[in-house]
């Protein structure tokens, strides 16, 4: 019997050594192939880009993982408490797994052997950490074990608080949020720090599976395994019985974060930024390197370009009768269901859809478009309005076959199952305004003339209606607002502001082809002075002057200010006619504003990566001896003005002085009344497809465009002091509110001296008609009279002559 035992307990032994070296095999085998643990230290997850206004209010982030990745100091505890009730109670005291739970799991998938249930894991954080960063989540026995074996060397080689780090940042949490600071931002839109231990708790339940837990589709779930998560908590010691019964008593307080724009009007200007750093980085570095980009926009001046724009593409549109209805829906059923598949401007939550219901000669009974809860369900109210005629008087001329009819009531324009936008006339009123978008599109530019930044940009009427942005994408005929360039190239070579150009009938040869360039509207003002030229937007005599000088030296100041980069050299390019964007005449008239230093406009001031180093600044000046330790009544250091100087500075002034008198007394005089010295130039190109204002102020420069996206006229009369100085007059007129009126800065050197305005000759003592002018040091009035151009000019515009200086034709510049 004893032999027996000793024969089955050697057995016994034998077999025992030989499970251990095949496990033993099995494990070295296994452990051959482990990914390498150590590049854990070298883990960069990808974190969110966040984009800030000038004044750090967020606008965008940008994110395929929406994640913001903190250090495991930045973590408040009562998020870790949840977390480790919830997936490790033991994380601090085991060496990787957890024995008991193991063991736990085991007999639990043993008993479930043929059931078809899912494995019970008992995978603890260490060994989460493992998966998710080094391995699959293949439900094999070989990967569970890899799993284990990397868990023990990962505790051998990092801190507890380092795994828990990596795990709380890593972890998906669903709705595209990962890491517990990005779900606190997507689930409650707020900071980590600011969670309540509900919301921490409610977080530690979604690692188990965030879609088993969604906050609306499955709300008793997710508050029942949040609820378990708080008792966790409690049983732990990492909560009093009292805070959890509170806790537990809170609903569950989900409030969704969008995923759009966050500042409002915003829009443009951020996806212009979007392409900058894609283009500057690449779209991993946008969406996956945790960049903080600060950006040069003004939110307040964002939002009054966006209003002044609009005002004005309402304002011509609406003169144009009414387009038509956006769509048409079935309203015998559910009316609020069929309107809600509409889509709306997200971008315009001051108009809202609506459906017509009824309609007779009073106005037209409206069902208002239904708004949906953050579950996204929509609502059961079905909200009604009226609109009265009077509030859409504008639409009653509406297209019939083309042409254009008055209707004798809103019945006739508009019948039931059409869908229009309309807005509310007063505050939770039931009274509404008819609106439409309009088809003609706009941009403008706000800058800093002195630096290039960028402080506002408004690309078309709505970003969610056209991405397009006219103000950067857009390539457009400047038309008049170009002028300004022939002259400052002119003053800077030897002309003066006086200086006197024949404005009469002019014939250009052009090969085979013959030229007759003609002011617009007709007319002819015969010999005047340069500023007599640009108030009144001369063709001829810009023409004229150009062909004096050469288009050589034009192409150079045109390509020096940066309006385009290699000018064709016709005659006619002296009037706009070639193409470019609204960004580029604002940035080209920033030169003449600062004094005629070249500037590069930057819509972002600065770029950090995710470490908080500065990558991009704007502001590339160096400042040597900003950071000395001891004062030593050493000098005070200086910034350095690296910028190239394109125009001289006297030019600069003596131009802006010209355009002053656009504004007080030519094309733009609509602005005078703004009672500040404001330089500006309007523009309207050929059959008024396009229509320009850009002006400036001491310190800010604004650029303003109409025109349909594909150049079509817009009516006789639709010229730049029609349509866009009023839009810049809107602008202007809240940025300027309660600001002292400052002059434009004279260089030293400068020398006034009255002249004759029709003769631009040195005025007599008690003259009339006489003009301030600035002269340069060595310049001044001629001491005889010259007109430019009188030798290519017809006998019947000598007859002309004396009448120099008279302004037959008052109207804008233009191309012809």
């Amino acid at each position: 019997m004893v032999r027996i035992l000793g024969y089955f307990f050697s057995l016994g032994i034998v077999l025992a050594l030989l499970v251990a070296a095949g496990v033993g095999l099995y494990i070295g085998h296994v452990s051959q192939d482990l990914p390498d643990y150590e590049k854990l230290a070298r883990y960069e997850p990808p974190v969110t880009t966040r984009v800030h206004s000038s004044e750090g209010e967020l606008m965008a982030e940008f994110a395929r993982e929406r994640r913001l990745y903190l250090p495991i100091q930045a973590i408040p505890d009562r998020v870790k408490a949840a977390f480790l009730s919830a997936e490790d109670k033991n994380f601090y005291n085991h060496p990787g797994i957890d024995v008991t739970g193991l063991i736990r799991a085991v007999l639990t998938n043993a008993q479930n052997l043929g059931s078809g249930r899912r494995p019970v894991g008992a995978s603890t954080i260490t060994q989460q950490v493992a998966k998710n960063f080094l391995l699959t989540s293949d439900q094999t026995y070989e990967r569970k074990l890899k799993e284990m074996i990397l868990s023990f060397r990962i505790e051998q080689a990092y801190s507890k608080d380092r795994i828990l780090e990596l795990y709380l940042n890593e972890i998906w949490l669903g709705l595209g949020a990962f890491g517990v600071a990005g779900a606190a931002l997507t689930y409650f839109d707020k900071s980590v720090n600011d969670l309540t231990i509900a919301e921490a708790a409610y977080l530690a339940a979604l690692p188990k599976g965030p879609s088993n837990y969604h906050p609306f589709r499955h709300e008793e779930r997710a508050v029942e395994r949040r609820n378990w998560v708080i008792d966790q908590m409690a049983e732990n010691g990492f909560i009093t019985a009292e805070e959890a019964g509170q806790a537990k008593s809170q609903p569950l307080g989900v409030n969704p974060r969008g995923r759009g724009p966050y500042l409002f009007a915003a829009d443009y200007f951020t996806e212009e930024v979007r392409r900058e750093i894609i283009s500057r980085y690449g779209e991993d570095a946008l969406y996956e390197g945790g960049l903080s980009v600060r950006t040069t926009l003004d939110p307040e001046l964002q939002l009054q370009a966006r209003t002044a724009l609009q005002k004005g593409l309402i304002k011509y549109d609406t003169l144009r009768g009414f387009h038509g209805p956006v769509a048409q829906i079935d309203i015998s059923g559910d009316w609020g269901e069929a309107l809600n598949k509409v889509a709306d401007l997200s971008d315009v939550p001051e108009w809202k859809l609506a459906v017509v219901l009824d309609g007779d000669k009073s106005g037209l009974t409206v069902g208002i478009r239904p708004d949906r809860d953050i579950a996204g369900k929509l609502s059961e109210e079905r909200q009604k309005g009226s609109v009265k005629t009077a509030d859409m008087d504008w639409a009653l001329r509406h297209s019939v076959n083309g042409k254009m009819v008055k209707a004798n009531s809103p019945a006739e324009v508009l019948k039931p199952g059409d869908v229009v936008f309309v807005e509310r006339k007063e505050k939770d009123g039931t009274e509404w305004r008819l609106r439409q978008v309009p088809k003609i599109g706009g941009a403008m530019v706000a800058m800093d003339p002195h630096t290039g930044r960028v402080l506002a940009m408004v690309g078309g009427f709505s970003f969610a209606q056209s991405q397009f942005n006219r103000a950067t994408q857009a390539m457009r005929q400047p038309g008049s607002s170009f002028k300004p360039i022939v002259y400052a190239a002119a003053l800077d070579n030897g002309y003066t502001p006086a200086s006197v150009v024949m404005d009469g009938p002019l014939t250009v040869t052009i090969g085979n082809q013959v030229w007759e360039p003609k002011n617009y509207g007709g007319g002819f003002g015969g010999p005047s002075t340069l500023r007599e030229g640009i108030e009144r937007s001369r063709n001829l005599m810009t023409v004229r002057l150009a062909q004096d000088m050469g288009m050589d030296t034009v192409a150079e100041y045109a390509e020096r200010f940066g309006v385009y980069d290699k000018m064709p050299r016709h005659l006619a390019m002296s009037l706009g006619s070639g193409e470019t964007t609204v960004m580029r005449m604002v940035s080209a008239y920033s030169v003449m504003a600062n004094g005629g230093k070249y500037i590069e406009p930057s819509l972002i001031d600065r770029i950090q990566d995710r470490y908080g180093k500065t990558v991009y600044k704007h502001d590339t000046r160096q400042c040597v001896g900003c950071n000395a330790e001891v004062w030593q009544n050493q000098e005070e250091p200086e910034l350095i003005d690296e910028r190239d100087q394109v125009l001289d500075p006297m030019t600069a002034y003596q131009i802006t002085s010209m355009m002053e008198g656009v504004v007080q007394r030519g094309t733009a005089s609509i602005l005078a009344d703004l009672g500040h010295p404001i330089a500006g130039k309007t523009g309207t190109t050929n059959e008024e497809k396009d229509a320009w204002f850009i002006g400036y102020t001491p310190d800010l420069v604004v650029g303003v465009f109409m025109g349909f996206d594909q150049p079509k006229p817009m009516g006789k009369g639709a010229t730049g002091s029609g349509l866009t100085a009023p839009v810049f007059k809107d602008f202007m007129a809240e940025v300027l509110k309660d600001k002292d009126p400052v002059d434009f800065r004279v260089p030293e050197g400068m020398n006034v001296i009255a002249i004759d305005r029709k003769t631009g000759m040195q005025a007599r003592a008690g003259q009339q008609g006489v003009i301030m002018e600035a002269f340069k040091p060595g310049t001044g009035p001629a001491d005889t009279y010259w007109v430019i151009g009188d030798y290519q000019v017809s006998e019947r515009a000598r007859e002309l002559s004396p009448q120099a200086g008279e302004a037959i034709n008052r109207g804008a510049g233009g191309l012809f």
